[in-house]
């Protein structure tokens, strides 16, 4: 619609600067030739009329054209019926013949042609009256533009008709892919909402088994039903984008516990153990905003799986910072890797949205993967803005910016002591592959350490390391773990006791056991070096996933309502693990019917059921329990998760919303505001 509007654009501005030259040419004959003096007047207004009309697009495009073509003809007319326009007529008419055909208008070439025939019938009858002498020359001169003209006309004619037929033609098929791709979104959106209850329960039975043993072919079906599950949401992500019907939900969210999913989600599914990870969250970022939480999880998600797909050698950096605005912040995302990076030519074909770097699965040809196309869809969906930035063989950096809403202003890291804090950082420089990998530890730690406001030194090898510690007033130090075991006596025997030791290591690395250390486990986050900077640390191993704290659930009764039995397995074995006290029912009706005869604190609603589904369902239970003086909370626990979802459920009268496969973060923060805010009943066995 766009490039038709743009060309229409051009067409005009062709027909409207010929209207202009055929007004100019008619007023200075008039003046010459000494024609009716009122008249320049009236084509000067028409000429600034047309432009003026162009100009502001006022009316619709034929309207426009309707004008141009009348007042066309109006100077032709003027300028045909007096005398000395007699042999001027051919040209003018073929002038206005080529305009019509121009913007394709068959009605008004035959209207032009008619007029041209009128104006020579007229200057002969004017001719004769003068007792103009006709000879043979005149009357050939006069055949000859009669017969160019119905030439002219049947050529232009045929013409247009073939362009408007083979128009004709293209929106047809148009109108056919049109339809073929509705039709085709709604089978995968069809598809995509049928995988998720099986999907479901593959993930939430894996789940269960390894909560009872560590198995690694459990775990890799886990990550498979992760996968899985993951691309089904991409499925429906770009379904919503193509039809423009992505919703944005705007709710509360800490960026730490936003974070947190994103690794926890990184942890899950990385295949490459030996790339980095570097995590850097500005402090000063604002510690609650209001956004669509789950569509900026997505999109980090979607370019961290891209930056490690594409990386063979160093890893990726997520860096998060915020720029403050009268109306908010502007919420700056930036992933760079140290990957295979993109030609000129991907980036261009990026910026015109037809990029696809893996259709034959070459892995080793870089560029970006098919996130991406989710990816500017949905941030163009939160009127957001995406750079990227990238050279061949040297990495990629694209960078996110998004309005978010501040709800709280606070620093969402913080050191809770007013004792100073001297740190020391202990990495070798040539321990990395990629140069730009240890650029980007450094630039976290200078980030991190500005943001804090404490002091940072940096050493490269053991002799500066010594040099630093002997200035007596280092009060923290953060080794690597291959520096501290290359001179792990000097660390544990030699070093100032006073100094808060830290290792950063791999989720397998295994200290001694009697080591003062504290291990902090990659990806290096923030929030774990505050912990440490605080004294906050719970053991002597720290890791991202320990600074969120679970909800208490213990003794809440709650009824599992849902058609599909391995649900209700997969539900009762995940929510008994908070140790809450589990009933189900497999339809509304049997919910109802138990409602009516039971105590419950929190109700899972499943939502396509047969017979009654899961809002009448809800809305009948809400009614027994005003009716019975009952107080419960009613949770949609759906596989129905296309975007608006959750905003259609709340106003029905849902308290929360859960989709399927259940999200354990989402699960827990569901519960939490649900207990917290009360909405849940007397918390059953629990006084």
């Amino acid at each position: 619609m766009g490039d038709n509007h743009q060309q229409t654009i051009k067409t005009h501005n062709t027909v409207v600067a010929i209207l202009s030259i055929a007004g100019v040419g008619a007023i200075l004959e008039s003046a010459t030739q000494g024609w009716e003096f009122w008249m320049p007047p009236v084509i000067i207004a028409g000429v600034v009329g047309a432009g003026w009309m162009h100009v502001t697009q006022k009316g619709t495009a034929r309207f426009r054209e309707d004008f141009y073509l009348i007042f066309s003809m109006f100077i032709a007319f003027f300028h045909g019926v007096h005398k000395s326009s007699f042999f001027d007529l051919y040209i003018v008419a073929a002038l206005l013949m080529a305009v019509a055909a121009l913007i394709k208008r068959i009605d008004f070439m035959r209207l032009i042609f008619i007029e041209f025939m009128v104006l020579i019938a007229t200057q002969i009858v004017m001719a004769k009256r003068d007792k103009v002498v006709f000879d043979s020359m005149t009357i050939s001169r006069v055949l000859l533009h009669v017969i160019s003209m119905v030439c002219l006309y049947i050529v232009l004619k045929t013409i247009v008709e073939k362009i408007l037929e083979s128009n004709s033609a293209v929106d047809k098929l148009e109108n056919t892919i049109r339809s073929n791709d509705h039709d085709m979104e709604d089978f995968l959106v069809n598809l995509s909402h049928e995988l998720r209850t099986p999907i479901n329960v593959i993930n939430g039975l894996t789940d269960l088994i390894l909560k009872r043993e560590r198995r690694e072919d459990i775990q890799t079906i886990k990550n498979a039903g992760l996968r899985i599950s993951h691309q089904i949401e991409d499925i429906q992500d770009y379904s919503e984008i193509q039809r423009h019907n992505v919703i944005i939900e705007n709710e509360r969210y800490m960026i730490t516990s936003l974070l947190n999913d994103v690794l926890i989600g990184y942890n899950t599914l990385r295949d490459k153990i030996d790339l980095d990870f570097v995590v850097d969250l500005d402090p000063e970022v604002p510690s609650v905003m209001k956004g669509d939480m789950k569509k900026i999880q997505k999109i980090i998600s979607h370019l961290l799986d891209n930056a490690f797909k594409f990386t063979r050698v160093g890893g990726a950096c997520l860096k998060i910072t915020a720029y403050k605005k009268d109306y908010g912040v502007n919420l700056i995302i930036e992933v760079s890797d140290t990957g295979v990076g993109l030609s000129q030519k991907d980036l261009s074909r990026i910026t015109k949205g037809i990029y696809q770097a893996d259709k034959k699965r070459d892995r080793s040809t870089g560029g970006i993967g098919l996130g991406l196309s989710v990816v500017l869809g949905l941030v163009r969906s939160m009127d957001g803005f995406v750079k990227i930035e990238s050279q061949k063989n040297m990495g990629t950096t694209v960078r996110i910016s998004i309005f978010q809403e501040v709800i709280d202003p606070s620093p969402c890291m913080s050191i809770n002591t007013s004792s100073f804090i001297n740190v020391v950082i202990y990495n070798w420089l040539n321990r990395y592959e990629v140069p730009g990998l240890g650029l980007m530890y450094k630039n976290m730690s200078e980030n991190l350490a500005r943001g804090l406001r404490h002091n940072l030194f940096f050493a490269s090898n053991i002799d500066d390391f010594k040099k630093l510690i002997a200035r007596g007033d280092i009060t923290h130090a953060f080794v690597g773990d291959v520096e501290y075991e290359h001179d792990r006596d000097y660390f544990e025997n030699e070093l100032d006791k006073g100094i808060v030791l830290s290792i950063t290591a791999e989720e397998d690395y295994v200290a001694k056991k009697d080591t003062r250390a504290i291990i902090i486990r990659k990806p290096v986050y923030g929030m774990s070096i505050v912990q440490v900077l605080n004294g906050t640390t719970n053991g002597n191993v720290v890791s991202f996933e320990e600074n969120f704290e679970k909800p208490d659930l213990e003794g809440i009764r709650a009824l599992v309502v849902d058609d599909e039995p391995m649900n209700l397995v997969v539900a009762t074995g995940l929510f008994k693990e908070y140790k809450m006290i589990i009933d189900t029912a497999d339809s509304g009706m049997e919910a109802l019917d138990k409602f009516g005869r039971n105590e419950y604190d929190v109700i899972f609603m499943d939502h396509m059921m047969p017979q009654m589904d899961g809002v009448e369902a809800m809305k009948r239970i809400r009614s027994a329990a005003e009716r019975d003086g009952k107080k419960v909370a009613i949770v949609a626990l759906t596989a129905n998760a296309v975007s608006g979802a959750k905003e259609m459920f709340l106003r029905e009268g849902f308290d929360g919303f859960i989709s399927k496969p259940i999200i354990i973060s989402d699960f827990e923060r569901v519960m939490q505001r649900v207990v917290t805010e009360g909405k849940a009943g007397n918390r059953g066995g629990k006084r």
